[in-house]
């Protein structure tokens, strides 16, 4: 089963909100998750990312890829980093 780590969008019309989810790559974009690991809302100013490091770091290291966005959402709060850092170090 391949696993990727992606965005849930939920929210109204032009107010989109984003959850970061891990679901089988075959389900559709709002289909069912696996798991719930973060949320962004790009429309707040400031925009409001919230992830939980732990669970990110846990999926990606069981295999999980993340699409080029969540990738970017995860270099920005340094998991990605985290993640290269610990895979070198084995």
């Amino acid at each position: 089963m391949a696993v990727k780590i992606r965005l849930k969008r939920s929210g109204a019309k032009k107010r989109p909100f984003y959850r970061i989810v891990v679901a089988d790559a075959r389900s559709p974009r709002d289909g069912r998750i696996i798991e719930k690991i973060g949320i962004y809302n790009p429309v707040s100013e400031p925009r409001e990312l919230v992830i939980d490091e732990e669970k990110a770091l846990e999926w990606l290291a069981n295999g999980a890829q993340p699409s080029d966005t969540v990738r970017n959402l995860l270099s920005s709060q340094g998991i990605m980093q985290k993640f290269h850092e610990s895979k070198s170090s084995k």
